[in-house]
């Protein structure tokens, strides 16, 4: 059956795409491009099929398919069934030139295509949706490697391709029933090992498919599944040093009208130096359990209609197990604890601006002073207890047909996501024995730190050898704890998209010459988001509503005491207390009755329950916070397809039109008010591409290109979500944000030296308007680190009811003014400029003459990328401002100098390679992967660190490598055996505040995870 025109939906070639989905015909770890072509349509079915196996086979039909290629996609298939490159999703894309990967816990979770997050993810050409209320896609760890057949990442779309990305189009593909050319039965079983968190864990998979002749036609099932379970770890250090300014003894300095004279800064020093505003030792583990199956029916009753049902499956829990010791309060000893070590640290420029150099505390003890405090510095003990429990489904059916010149497709799609969020997260703080007595209503008191820098290790714990240091007994006693916060909840999202498109095409390759067909058709797309936030919280600084750990000992147990495993630290947390996570996930009931229970024996809890109005209420639905967004987008598109001499092509127009209705609800003084707010536009996205063999060996390609990135539906919310940290910015959302508009230009020459090799050299361009940018309003210090407690928060931020003010306001209680985070639209143009370079060779062409050795080969890829524009701003924040004013001798706030940087784009690195050396020769198969990017700015932070904790501006991720491998043998022609390894050298993660090198804030010390297994075919 001709499919002429319809072919380029599917992104792939007909002529080999049996191969493609069944044996495998990309190299299995760095992927080369590949392109959409159309068929042969006259080729009889059974010579369509091209048979090939392993990674040098791969590597050979893949180059085949970018010689024939008329738009951009790269394409990373698996070697065989169930096998693609890595068991992560984001691991195997990371494998793409100009692709790199984000991760939590050392598990690959986001993807950035030439710099940007702002990707659309489809299922067999189906968009997806996630478990939050962005416009990501469903999750990478959601979905796993062995039930997908193929990865392809589309950057130069045409004009049938859906709208909506910046970098690109990621489609997963399986296994298509009529490609079939034998039964298919497969089974893997694999375990994994994970060295920090020191578990094994399941991964099963398998897949069944079969072909049968039905009158003059042909059915075809495929059905795979998958179960896997994942324990992953990783270590967090954090150290905060924004507010930490600690002037010269010979500056005066002045906030506002208060001035502060020198005698009041015992620590002072003939230099200004930064101390240590706050300490938190954070454990990160996250456990996953996901069910998946997907299923594919295909009839075609004739060779001219064909139709076809998919259907995709999944459910996963992905609990959190994670733990924050904290050392609190250590700001109110900025000015009486004197460090014993400095470091010089070179703030560097911010857009062009120098901004100096300052000591900075590197090594020392805190030690309690009643002429500062007696409550502080304080420990506190987190669990973070949430899970992520998600269920996706995606059905797509239709229609294929041909008649004459004429050719189809109908297709009806549906996909959701439903996410409910269990969480029972707690903090207890410690009431130090030896420490000073509560003489007032604190439900904190002194414990003593010692901290050490100078490793470059972000080291710290008890310091033991001070008099009053606890004990490890003491430590993990109840009745030395008191609880200080709680937060339960249940909060839930919905999201789904409805779909139905109409693609026609008609060959006109005898007709009208060089024009060889005409593609039209219509896309109807409605998407929706429903939120809900269902919660209750509770935080305290009084010891009169604080209960001992006795009153509900049996729900607390010692938190893990692995902290230095990753790299052998000897100063750090060990011996503390936490609710039993396991249990506040398993029995959320009766873990929240402990602590109410706990609560309601207070003094205040007494009180309060017999008001009716108990410390600790049960979660309910926060009006607040909830929105509904909906979302229907009409698209249609004209494409002429063309070939003259060497060069073949396509160009096309796609129109869209877009309505948006957000519904939410608003606090106001007489009660919860519901709002609705519409939108609409509409934009005209031209695509073109081209395609020329230069000659036998030289393909020369370009395109230009025009597409849209719609915001964040949770940035489009009207509502507001408190948030529970002091430290935390209340983000709320612009309903009038409107669409980011990129246009691209790609151009690239390729060259086919050698059987199975190339080069190829790519240059892109992209043009970005109305880009998204966060922008923060802190509310305003004093000059004692004070902030305001009552609205309107006339000096900036918004004011949040909820955070207990903790060291943040001299008066005891919940409310204070945060920070206030909105996203807006850079009124400036951004432009970003790449180059990608791609190597593949092996040594399989000189078998003869060297033997074994002609089973190794290489693949290797490099990306080099800037950007420039923009407008809009970071402000340094006035924990961070007061620090770079002094740096030039400036201590009165009425003559501080604004600092501030336009924030262009996040999670964008200007280098990346990726080298993989492979050997496949007697049945083995070996293959190790060196990644590295260079550093990044982003948001993405340890320890729920925001903008307010990092000076105002987003933190550098430093640059950083890693290394996987497998090896496997075929024990004989059906079983095959393995071991797999990723991040086996230990690559730390670290991120420094303000600029690359200057100050580390942040480390992220993650797994080694092993897997080994075997698999069996027929």
């Amino acid at each position: 059956m001709k499919q002429a025109g319809i072919s380029a939906f599917n992104s792939s070639s007909r002529r080999s795409l049996a191969a493609v989905l069944l044996a495998g015909t990309a190299m299995t770890m760095a992927a080369t491009p590949a392109f959409a072509q159309e068929a042969e349509a006259d080729a009889p079915a059974d010579d369509n099929v091209i048979i090939v196996s392993g990674i040098r086979g791969s590597l050979a039909k893949a180059l085949d398919e970018k010689r024939n290629a008329d738009s951009l996609v790269e394409v990373i298939q698996a070697e065989d069934i169930g096998k693609l490159p890595d068991q992560n999703l984001a691991e195997v894309l990371e494998n793409i030139t100009g692709v790199q990967i984000t991760r939590t816990a050392g598990v690959g979770t986001g993807v950035q295509i030439r710099g940007t997050n702002d990707n659309r993810i489809e299922i067999n050409g189906v968009g997806t949706v996630g478990s939050g209320t962005g416009r990501g896609g469903i999750s990478f760890e959601d979905v796993p490697a062995s039930i997908i057949a193929a990865v392809e990442v589309t950057k130069a779309p045409t004009a049938m391709t859906t709208e909506g990305s910046v970098g690109g189009t990621i489609n997963l593909r399986t296994i298509r029933p009529l490609d079939l050319r034998d039964p298919l039965i497969s089974f893997r079983a694999q375990g994994e090992y994970s060295e920090l968190s020191k578990s094994i864990t399941p991964r099963i998979s398998g897949s069944f498919g079969q072909k049968w002749d039905v009158g003059d036609g042909e059915m075809g099932i495929v059905v795979s599944g998958n179960y896997s379970k994942l324990d992953s770890t990783s270590f967090r250090p954090r150290v905060d040093r924004d507010g930490g300014l600690v002037e010269n003894r010979n500056a005066t300095v002045v906030r506002g009208t208060s001035t502060q004279l020198p005698a009041a800064r015992p620590a002072a020093q003939d230099f200004d130096f930064v101390g240590i505003q706050f300490l938190n030792q954070e454990l990160e583990n996250f456990k996953y359990e996901t069910y998946n199956i997907s299923g594919s029916l295909e009839w075609a009753p004739s060779d001219s209609l064909k139709f076809y049902f998919d259907g995709f499956y999944n459910d996963q829990t992905r609990r959190q197990e994670s733990s924050r010791v904290q050392g609190s309060g250590v700001s109110s000893l900025l000015d009486f604890s004197v460090p014993t070590a400095f470091e010089t640290v070179d703030f560097g420029t911010l857009d062009g601006v120098q901004l100096g150099s300052i000591q900075v505390a590197s090594k020392g003890t805190l030690e309690a002073t009643l002429a500062a405090d007696d409550e502080d510095p304080n420990l506190r003990f987190s669990s973070d207890t949430g899970a992520r429990l998600t269920t996706n489904t995606l059905f797509r059916g239709g229609a294929e047909f041909e008649s004459g010149r004429f050719s189809a497709r109908a297709e009806l799609s549906r996909t959701d996501s439903k996410t409910t969020n269990p969480n029972l997260s707690t903090t207890v703080n410690f009431i130090n024995p030896n420490g000073f007595a509560l003489t007032r209503n604190q439900n904190e008191n002194p414990t003593p730190f010692a901290y050490d820098f100078t490793g470059g290790a972000l080291t710290f714990g008890i310091n033991s050898a001070s008099p009053t240091a606890p004990t490890t007994a003491q430590l993990l006693d109840p009745a030395n704890v008191v609880l200080d916060a709680v937060t339960v909840g249940n909060n839930k999202t919905k999201n789904d998209e409805t779909a139905a498109r109409l693609d026609m095409s008609l060959e006109l390759d005898d007709v009208t010459g060089f024009i060889t067909s005409f593609d039209w058709g219509y896309r109807y797309n409605k998407s929706s988001t429903k939120f809900d936030q269902i919660r209750s919280t509770f935080g305290t600084g009084d010891i009169r509503q604080s209960p001992r750990g006795t009153l509900f000992a049996d729900i607390l147990v010692p938190g893990k005491s692995t902290f230095g495993d990753f790299d052998g630290r000897e100063l750090a947390f060990r011996d503390f207390l936490v609710v039993d996570q396991g249990l506040a996930f398993s029995d959320q009931a009766g873990t929240l009755a402990k602590l109410q229970a706990a609560l309601n024996s207070t003094p205040t809890g007494i009180t309060r329950l017999a008001a009716g109005n108990p410390l600790l209420s049960d979660p309910v639905s926060d009006p607040g916070a909830f929105f509904d967004i909906s979302e229907t987008t009409n698209a249609v598109y004209g494409q002429l397809n063309f070939e003259f001499g060497p060069v073949r092509g396509n160009a096309g127009l796609r129109y869209v039109m877009t309505n948006i209705t957000s519904l939410g609800n608003q606090i106001t003084p007489g009660g919860v008010a519901l709002v609705s707010t519409t939108g609409k536009y509409d934009e005209l996205l031209p695509r073109v591409n081209l395609t020329a063999d230069l000659s036998d060996q030289l393909v020369a390609r370009a395109s230009f290109g025009k597409d849209i990135n719609r915001p964040d539906f949770n940035d489009l919310s009207t509502s507001v979500n408190f948030g529970t940290g002091p430290n935390n910015p209340v983000a709320i959302g612009n309903p009038g944000l409107a669409p980011e508009t990129v246009t691209s230009y790609d151009a690239s020459l390729s060259w086919y030296f050698a059987p199975a090799a190339v080069i190829s050299v790519g240059v892109f361009h992209k043009k970005r308007k109305n880009l998204f940018v966060d922008q923060l309003d802190p509310p305003a210090v004093d000059i004692n680190g004070f902030v305001d407690i009552t609205p309107p928060c006339e000096g900036g931020g918004i004011y949040n009811p909820i955070p207990d003010r903790n060291v943040l306001s001299n008066i005891p209680g919940n409310g204070l003014c945060v920070g206030r985070l909105t996203k807006i639209n850079d009124t400036g143009s951004t432009k970003q400029t790449g180059v990608e370079v791609a190597f593949q060779y092996d040594l399989s062409s000189f078998e003869d003459s060297i033997g074994f050795a002609s089973g190794f080969g290489l693949a290797a890829n490099y990306t080099y990328q800037k950007f420039s524009g923009g407008t809009a701003t970071n402000n340094a924040a006035p924990r961070g401002r007061d620090i770079f004013n002094a740096i030039n001798g400036i201590y009165n706030d009425n003559n501080f100098v604004t600092y501030s940087a336009v924030q262009g784009l996040l999670d964008f690195s200007k280098h990346a390679y990726n080298v993989t050396a492979f050997y496949e020769k007697y049945g083995l198969s070996a293959r190790a992967r060196y990644t590295w990017r260079s550093a990044f700015r982003t948001n993405d932070t340890a320890g729920g660190a925001t903008l307010t904790s990092t000076f105002g501006f987003p933190v550098v991720t430093a640059a950083r490598g890693q290394l996987n491998g497998s090896i496997t043998y075929d024990l004989t022609d059906n079983i095959n055996i393995g071991v797999e390894g990723v991040n086996l050298t230990k690559s730390k993660i670290e991120q420094y505040c303000v600029n690359d090198g200057a100050l580390l804030c942040f480390q992220g010390l993650p797994d080694r995870r092993l897997t080994f297994g075997a698999s069996i075919k027929f």
